[in-house]
């Protein structure tokens, strides 16, 4: 009776092992759509965010705005597509903090009031993108399959 319990459960680990890079896209997918709005906003009005940086007391808010608009888009195309997802991630958290304790650390936690909450929630899933990749689904991952493919023809 055990025995088969510790069967099923093991048979039930190694399906669900399959899954595992799903959760990945998803974040992905979430993160490219969520960061598409604020950067075409900063693209589309780039002196009123500059504006809105100086106002904040942001250093530098001209080259900020275009470096925060920039690693927004370019994340976004990379996020979608799976490419460089653990290097876009490191300023894509950086642009999470700086929102968090310009904007939203005032307004509290919950996202209803314009809280922290939706920015810690990227920045949980970008630091998981940082920590384990892009992915079975992305770019990276069949970049990484032909380059190794290749490396054991030639060996």
């Amino acid at each position: 009776m055990n025995t088969k319990i510790i069967e099923n459960f093991r048979n039930f680990q190694v399906s669900i092992q399959n899954l595992k890079d799903w959760p990945l896209l998803f974040m992905r997918l979430i993160l490219a759509y969520g960061f598409l709005g604020p950067a075409m906003m900063k693209i589309n009005n780039m002196p009123a965010i500059i504006d809105w940086f100086s106002s904040m007391g942001i250093p530098f808010p001209e080259v900020n705005a275009y470096l925060a608009a920039s690693s927004e888009i370019i994340g976004v195309f990379l996020l979608l597509f799976g490419f460089g997802v653990r290097l876009i991630s490191i300023p894509l958290i950086i642009d999470m903090l700086v929102a968090i304790f310009t904007v939203h650390i005032s307004h509290g936690f919950e996202a209803g009031n314009n809280g922290f909450e939706i920015p810690l929630y990227y920045m949980i899933m970008l630091f998981t993108l940082f920590v384990y990749g892009s992915g079975k689904f992305s770019i990276s991952w069949l970049v990484s399959y032909f380059i190794n493919k290749r490396n054991l023809i030639e060996s």
